[in-house]
Formats: structure tokens, sequence, C-alpha cells
């Protein structure tokens, strides 16, 4: 029983384990390598990364873990291995919406691992462009928060560009506020993006009510300009406190517990089934009174789920809409396949965005 061990024999055990996981995370990169090699022999033009495939992995991981490690300490680490793993085959360059310590960034991490090379953009449509012009092989950008809803300029550059939709990624954010100053009481400003001033729009009603907001493109932006002034503070993350060198006066201020925000992984490619995968769409209904409704129902008649539905202007006629849509199932499945080509009938235009693995934690 490992309860009658001393300390000493205990170590000699890990010591023992941590020789044997060294061994096989070794034989894993070594297994990489020759994968490397077999999709080269057969001119694979998807690339070494295959989102499917890595969601099916860790899925695995997840239903087999036996604790006391938790479902997500657990799929974080087996995500590192894996990055590094892919790393000896390509080292990925992943287009995030900057600068550096963004919750794009975090994100980008989160579902690429930390063996990628992260490259900070200063907008969404030059995510989109780095994208599309091959600087990049893939990009992350935000698409929806719980509380404050969908991020417009990521719905706007879907329905022009040219990339897919090849993963999604769920982020748990905790803003703290972060300064040089020693405590609150000397703060007159805060700087932050301005989803997340509304987001922290209760904690700085009844602590900083008399501080001037202000909002910037980022919430790193908010951090490197807190950095540099007296009495100023910034809304953001752990990551923009340690890279500012910046204090965290208070944590999690945040509006809601659960606030979450969901970024979209874009690319060139499509993506295969994974068993657990969700479909993005748009399109455009015509303009006669039940248009929505005729349009919804292609999906409701063929037993899909719809997981969310916004709509924006066209910007090609007056009070003409596009129509975002997610639903479940990939689009090589029967039913989703049937519902897409009975849509395509009657919708005025449609547009695949990507099928992609649902989120994995």
């Amino acid at each position: 029983m490992a309860e009658d061990l001393t300390l000493d024999e205990l170590r000699t055990q890990i010591d023992e384990i941590d020789s044997s996981l060294l061994e096989l995370i070794s034989q894993r990169a070594r297994m990489a390598t020759e994968v490397a090699r077999v999709k080269s022999e057969q001119s694979d033009d998807n690339g070494f990364y295959r989102p499917e495939r890595e969601a099916q992995v860790l899925r695995k991981i997840i239903e087999r873990n036996p604790g006391p490690l938790s479902e997500e300490e657990m799929a974080r680490l087996f995500r590192e291995i894996m990055s590094a793993c892919l790393a000896l085959e390509q080292t990925l360059d992943i287009a995030f919406l900057g600068p550096e310590g963004t919750f794009t960034q975090a994100a980008a991490l989160k579902h690429f691992g930390h063996s990628v090379k992260t490259t900070a953009m200063g907008s969404i449509d030059q995510v989109f462009r780095e994208v599309e012009s091959g600087a990049c092989q893939y990009g992350v950008v935000p698409v929806e928060n719980s509380i404050e809803g969908v991020v417009n300029h990521t719905l706007d550059m879907l329905v022009n560009s040219n990339l897919m939709i090849c993963g999604e990624v769920e982020l748990r954010i905790h803003h703290h506020l972060l300064s040089n100053e020693e405590s609150i009481e000397g703060i007159t400003k805060v700087y932050s993006h301005q989803q997340s001033l509304a987001q922290c729009r209760a904690w700085l009603d009844t602590h900083l009510l008399k501080a001037e907001r202000i909002s910037v493109n980022s919430n790193a932006e908010a951090a490197r300009l807190a950095a540099g002034e007296q009495h100023a503070a910034a809304i953001a993350g752990e990551s923009a406190a340690e890279l500012y060198a910046l204090s965290v006066l208070m944590k999690n201020i945040e509006n809601e517990a659960d606030n979450t925000t969901r970024f979209l992984v874009l690319g060139q490619h499509e993506t295969l089934p994974s068993d657990n995968d969700k479909t993005s769409l748009l399109f455009t209904a015509q303009n006669k009174p039940g248009a929505l409704q005729e349009m919804l129902a292609c999906f409701s008649d063929n037993g899909v789920s719809l997981t969310r539905i916004e709509s924006r202007p066209s910007r090609k006629g007056m009070w003409e809409y596009v129509f975002f849509v997610d639903i479940e199932g990939h689009a090589q499945e029967a039913t989703v396949a049937l519902a897409l080509d009975k849509l395509k009938d009657r919708a005025s235009m449609l547009k695949l965005l990507g099928s992609y693995p649902r989120a994995v934690l």
C-alpha cells in the first residue's frame, strides 16, 4: 500500500514513473515523425494538423481519465504533448486578434498548445487576410460572449471570406483590475475593451463609479496604457498582468461568474467528421411573409437541431438580412446534408462556413 511507504520510497516510485513517462512521450514523438513521413509521401494537401483527429484523441482521454486530475487538467496536459509532437512535423503559425496578452491569444494557445508560433494582428479583418494569404496557417477570432452577445465584425467578415471554420474554443473569461497603484483609491481612469467594460459594469459602478472609463481596442492595449500612467488601471487577464508587470488589485470583477467567450478557428481546408461536430452556415431569405420560418423548417423537418441563429444587415439592400446559423452535426452526415439540400432550394443564397468539432472543454 502506498500509505505504508516512506517518503524516500514514494519519491523513488515517482522517479520510476517519470522515466516511463519520458520514454512513452519520446516514443509518441517518434511516431509523430513517422506520421509526417507517410503524409509527405501521400501529398496530403490538408497539412499535418487535423482538427478532427485531435478532438477525437482528447475526448478519449477525458472519457478514460481515472483521476485524481480533473478532466480539464488532463486535457490540457495531452494538448501540450500533441502540440509538441505536431511541431516535429510542422510548426504552425496562428494569427490572432492582438496585441500580445489578449484573451484571443489565450484561446489560440488553449486550442493549439504552446508549441506553435502566434502572430498578433491589429484587427479581425487583418487576421482573416493573414490566413487567406497563406502567411499563417490558421487564425483565431472572437465570435460571441455569453453576456454581451455576438462580435458583429467577425460575422461580417465571414460573409465574403473564403476561409472555413475548422474549430471552436470556449474560454472562461476572468477579468482582473490591474494597476501600478497600491489600492483602488488612487485610480481615476480605467482602460479596457468596450465589451470588458460592459462585462464589469456592476463592479465598476460599486467601487469606481467616479473613475473615467476609456474604451480601447483590446484588454492588452489597456494594460500597456495603464502600465505607463499614474492613477490608471486596466481590466484584463492574468497574462496581460504578467506581460506588462502590473499588480492585480482585484480578481474576478466580471458581472457573471460563468462569463465565457467563444472563438472560431479559421483555416483554408475543410474538416472531416469527428463524431461530435457542429456546422455553421449563412443564408438569405426571400422577401416574403413566412420566409424565415420556411427556411428553418428545413432543419426541424429533418431532425437537425439549431444551436444559434443571428441576423446581420446584408448591406446589399434596405431591410435585407443575412442569417447566421449553427446546427448540430457535420455537413457530411445524411440528415444534415438533406437539410442543407432543401435549404439551398428555398434560400436566396446559402453559404457553408464550415463543419468542425465541438469545443473540447
